[in-house]
């Protein structure tokens, strides 16, 4: 019995096994947490089915170029999936979505695995063609037809006998991967809603002028990714997370839509005062988020 066989053909084959069926609810949910835990990294996130997605790093507020930044928000993930879920992830990194897939699966299972920057082309020449994106077992037996098994293979084939075997098209493409040139953006299903970002204390606090720096500070990374997204915001909202993990939001729509740190970290000081009682009780968790964009500035001014 292996994966994604058939249930009748597995029924066939075991016939006394026990067959137990899924929990399709259970793994939606963990899904939206996990995806929710992703949005907060990048507004850019491609989910490829309930437990995968692409993030695109470069559009968060992290230095791409910085190996070890790359790793500690990668162990940050695989730690906030666990605590939120229970779950244990993989994480892949590298420079587009061909070289995030191969360290993803180099990562498995329960790992993190980065493909350093300029070594993409040596790290996949000894690969099987299948890691290649898009080469399933239809292409994988015509080019071994052409006894290429290997990408170093790929890359050393005749490129007339490629578009022979695989058509004009696939042949360019085969060619362009095999030497890790992968230039595919990451595609979000649906348009972005909003962008978030939230900080959560190992201990409750209660002091209001440590949270009003806090959301400050996390209003200057939303506008940030603002700005790299290339939006306009209209909506500011503030979450709060009491000890007791019962949250508190409160919103403001201003009457234009802007994109300054000063002036949105203004709002969310404003929404976190108007909850004083709540954060009177300690506040384990802080967040500050944004939302209805534009994609033009507006003048920025209060509802009264």
């Amino acid at each position: 019995v292996g994966s994604a066989m058939p249930m009748h053909e597995a029924r066939r084959l075991c016939p006394r096994a026990a067959f137990l069926s899924g929990r399709f609810g259970a793994y939606r949910t963990a899904s939206r947490v996990v995806m929710g835990i992703l949005a907060e990294l990048s507004p850019l996130v491609e989910p490829l089915s309930l437990d995968e997605a692409y993030v695109d790093l470069a559009t968060g507020d992290l230095d791409v170029s910085d190996s070890a930044a790359l790793l500690g928000v990668a162990a940050e993930v695989r730690a906030r999936v666990t605590r939120a879920t229970g779950l244990t992830a993989s994480v892949g990194l590298g420079s587009s979505k061909f070289m995030a897939k191969l360290a993803s699966e180099l990562a498995k299972p329960d790992g993190v695995y980065l493909v350093e920057p300029g070594t993409e082309v040596e790290r996949i020449a000894p690969l099987a063609v299948r890691a290649i994106p898009g080469v399933g077992p239809v292409t994988a037996e015509k080019l071994d037809r052409l006894g290429i098994q290997t990408v170093a293979d790929l890359r050393r084939a005749s490129a007339n006998e490629l578009r022979r075997e695989v058509g004009q098209a696939w042949a360019t493409e085969l060619a362009r991967l095999s030497v890790a040139d992968d230039d595919r953006p990451v595609s979000p299903e649906r348009e972005v809603k909003s962008i978030s970002v939230e900080d959560t204390f190992d201990a409750d606090i209660a002091d209001m002028g440590v949270l009003e720096a806090k959301v400050s500070r996390d209003a200057a990374v939303v506008a940030g990714r603002l700005n790299k997204a290339g939006l306009f915001a209209r909506t500011v909202t503030v979450k709060i997370k009491l000890g007791d993990f019962t949250t508190h939001t409160r919103s403001r729509t201003l009457l234009g839509a802007v994109d300054a740190a000063d002036v949105i970290a203004e709002s969310a000081r404003q929404l976190l005062r108007g909850a004083s009682a709540q954060v009177a009780q300690g506040v384990r968790l802080i967040g500050v988020g944004v939302s209805g964009f534009t994609a033009a500035a507006q003048e920025a001014l209060f509802e009264v």
